[in-house]
């Protein structure tokens, strides 16, 4: 009686089994057809549908709990049933035979639980992988929407009793994903390498287009600290500045928009727009332009990426963000220019100058730069890869902080430096800061 009642519990394992693998399928192979005309039904199956779809992480370890829960249980029951159909004697009898048999004097009683349990592995396996997997996913994914239907009430009460542990799961999925999310595009550096090929063959001789399509892969992977303006080369305003200073700096700079900050500009207080100040140009100069800042600053962490700022940027509809460091200090600023450059190029005004980066180009092999160039600008200056120096930069944006990352101190003038096929002189240099720099190509 009891293995009778074994088997019977085992075939309803088995359907339990069958129906949340075919779940997995029916609820995520439904096509945006079938969403929205289960979004337009008013029966209860279809609402229960949408709102487990709405929370796809929570639905799939819900489905995943519950499936390593049933196939476990089949598992134990397997066990039970072969160990009670063989009995102990025909168990040890097999034990005793291929102890005979096999070399190396294996005791029997190890060999005949071996036998056991390779019959057990092999039974449940070839049980749960036709009938708890292959036939129930294709007959879920050619009847998804009757499966999810039928589905939907039981995932519902299974996401309800498997709460805690699904809520663990996805937690703990998401903190994978957020610490390895420089790999989120998934794009590795061998498939840059055959992607670069295969643009050059598509575009043949048009180095732009060619450009323009590599900036296009490369663009989820660029930093807000890589494109930034350092805060040194930031122009910004103090907030008791005279009115006709502020003129002053506005008509000397040509920028439309000018941070402001109080005392330091580590506390920027606002951006002040300069068409606001359009009509106040013969003013007096104590005149309270202050009045015409705006607050709406936005700040992002030097780490982010460039794509996700660029959908703040549309979200919020500001053009410019304040750039902090790790200790939530002002390293810069980023704008919405500087972004669209990585993708399309250097985009002139008529407010830039000839040049965007100052160098002193010697010949084809000699450069000067200065110690503030960021690295990608002096590799796409001397004609090289982007990340030509990303073995040597660790954490610099610019050739001083290579140099400084490498030397591990601010060198005298004239000192020398080889990395890879590069040969750098320190050709200007402060207490502070490393001013210019002689590149070599060797």
């Amino acid at each position: 009686m009891s293995v009778a009642v074994g088997f019977f519990i085992l075939f309803i394992l088995l359907i339990c089994s069958a129906l949340v693998s075919g779940s997995e399928v029916a609820f995520f192979s439904l096509s945006p057809t079938d969403v929205e005309t289960l979004k337009k039904s008013t029966t209860g199956a279809s609402k229960r549908i949408i709102r487990l779809r709405d929370k796809p992480r929570k639905l799939l370890a819900t489905i995943l709990i519950s499936n390593n829960f049933i196939n476990i249980a089949i598992v134990i029951l397997s066990d039970y049933l072969i160990s009670h159909l063989l009995g102990d004697e025909r168990i040890l009898a097999m034990g005793e035979y291929f102890s005979s048999v096999l070399p190396g004097g294996f005791e029997a009683e190890s060999i005949g639980k071996l036998c056991n349990f390779l019959i057990t592995i092999v039974g449940v396996t070839f049980l749960l992988v036709l009938f708890g997997e292959v036939a129930p996913k294709i007959y879920a994914k050619l009847n998804n929407v009757r499966f999810a239907h039928f589905m939907a009430r039981p995932m519902v009460l299974l996401s309800g009793l498997f709460r805690p542990l699904s809520s663990v799961l996805v937690n703990w999925s998401s903190k994978m994903e957020s610490r390895f999310i420089f790999k989120r595009s998934g794009i590795d550096d061998d498939s840059k390498e055959e992607l670069d090929k295969a643009i050059q063959l598509a575009v043949d001789s048009d180095e732009e287009e060619a450009g323009f399509l590599r900036g296009i892969i490369k663009f989820g992977n660029v930093s807000a600290k890589q494109i930034m303006k350092s805060r040194v080369d930031v122009v910004a305003v103090e907030i008791n500045e005279t009115y006709d200073k502020i003129i002053q700096i506005i008509k000397e700079s040509g920028f439309s928009r000018i941070p402001v900050y109080k005392e330091d500009f580590d506390d920027v207080v606002g951006i002040l727009y300069v068409k606001d100040l359009l009509g106040q140009s013969d003013k007096e100069p104590d005149f309270p332009w202050q009045d015409y800042i705006r607050a709406n600053v936005m700040y992002v962490p030097e780490s982010k990426k460039i794509d996700d700022i660029l959908k703040d940027f549309q979200a919020k509809k500001i053009h410019m963000a304040i750039v902090v460091d790790e200790f939530g200090g002002s390293a810069g600023i980023l704008t919405l220019e500087d972004i669209m450059e990585e993708v399309i190029g250097e985009i002139k005004d008529e407010f830039d100058e000839d040049e965007e980066v100052d160098y002193v180009k010697i010949n084809a092999t000699n450069y000067i730069f200065e110690g503030k160039t960021l690295l990608h600008d002096a590799a796409r200056i001397i004609g090289e890869e982007k990340n030509v120096f990303d073995a040597y930069k660790q954490d610099a944006d610019s050739l001083a902080g290579l140099l400084l990352n490498n030397l591990g101190q601010i060198p005298k003038k004239d000192r020398e430096i080889s990395l890879s096929h590069f040969k750098f002189k320190i050709v200007s240099v402060t207490k502070r800061r490393i001013e210019k720099i002689h590149l070599t190509i060797l």
